[in-house]
């Protein structure tokens, strides 16, 4: 596949490009930016990685600009791994896109294909496959945001059928591996909401326990955490890797930037889907 065509555009976000960016700099006024950032000059980058929603941006779209607003203010990676749960059940468990362009109405970005074979060198399980990719939504969305921000951005897209904690260390480990042999500057990108479906109040007391293992660091304890107190959490996989590949990178803790729920739109606090930012920095 040559291109991978947008999926979710006109329902999840705006088709229209000048609608589109419009919308994305309101979310950014929303949140005290003056407009969409632009990415600081150049210096040493502090972030590894980043947590982000994926719902439509009229719910999750101010907390993820949110996120994106702090990862702005750190300069400029060469490369985004953007990882995703794969909701349609379709493709290989652990799918790297096989398209060297992903378009979106802003344009199109390049997929970092070098960087992509040598995560796939250090993670067997990886494989191309474009199945994975053509309807799901949790990558895509990000998109549009880094475009705003960066203009053309290399990204590697990886979506994760099977969400463990072993696969996701092994994974996060393959990338931070890839990133020293290639000498690449990266930042990975986990795609995921919190809780969904419940009353505001038990969203939050669910997402809240999630989070703070996610802050701290600790995989075994998020995944531990979801069981016990049955957080339905869509991305634990992709947050696991960025965790994993922060630590890897010297960071010991991570920053809860903003955390909502679908009642800041809705205003049904009775049936809600959690979202949070979450930056990791050395």
């Amino acid at each position: 596949m040559e291109v991978r065509k947008p999926a979710v555009a006109g329902s999840f976000y705006p088709s229209d490009p000048e609608d589109l960016l419009s919308m994305i700099r309101e979310l950014f006024l929303s949140i005290g930016e003056e407009g969409i950032p632009s990415p600081s000059v150049p210096g040493e980058r502090r972030i590894a990685s980043l947590i982000s929603p994926h719902a439509g941006y009229v719910y999750s779209g101010r907390t993820a600009a949110a996120g994106y607003s702090v990862l702005a203010k750190d300069g400029t990676p060469e490369t985004f791994v953007i990882l995703g749960p794969n909701h349609t059940g379709l493709g290989a468990a652990f799918s790297v896109s096989n398209a060297k362009y992903w378009e979106t109405p802003l344009g199109r970005v390049e997929v970092d294909r070098e960087f992509a074979l040598a995560v796939k060198e250090h993670f067997d399980d990886l494989e191309f496959d474009d199945l994975a990719h053509m309807s799901e939504h949790s990558i895509e969305v990000q998109i549009p945001f880094l475009q705003a921000i960066y203009g053309s951005p290399k990204i590697v897209p990886i979506a994760m059928g099977i969400q463990d904690p072993s696969s996701a260390k092994s994974l996060g480990e393959a990338i931070s591996l890839a990133s020293e042999l290639l000498r690449r500057d990266i930042v990975v990108i986990a795609s995921s909401d919190m809780s969904h479906y419940l009353p505001e109040e038990e969203a939050m007391r669910r997402d809240r326990a999630a989070l703070e293992a996610i802050l701290k660091m600790d995989v075994d304890g998020l995944f531990r955490t979801l069981f016990e107190l049955d957080v339905s959490m869509c991305g634990p996989g992709p947050a696991s890797v960025a965790i994993t590949f922060a630590k890897l990178k010297g960071v010991e803790k991570g920053e809860l930037v903003r955390y909502s729920t679908s009642a800041e739109t809705s205003g049904d606090r009775s049936f809600v889907v959690g979202y949070a930012s979450v930056v990791f920095a050395r």
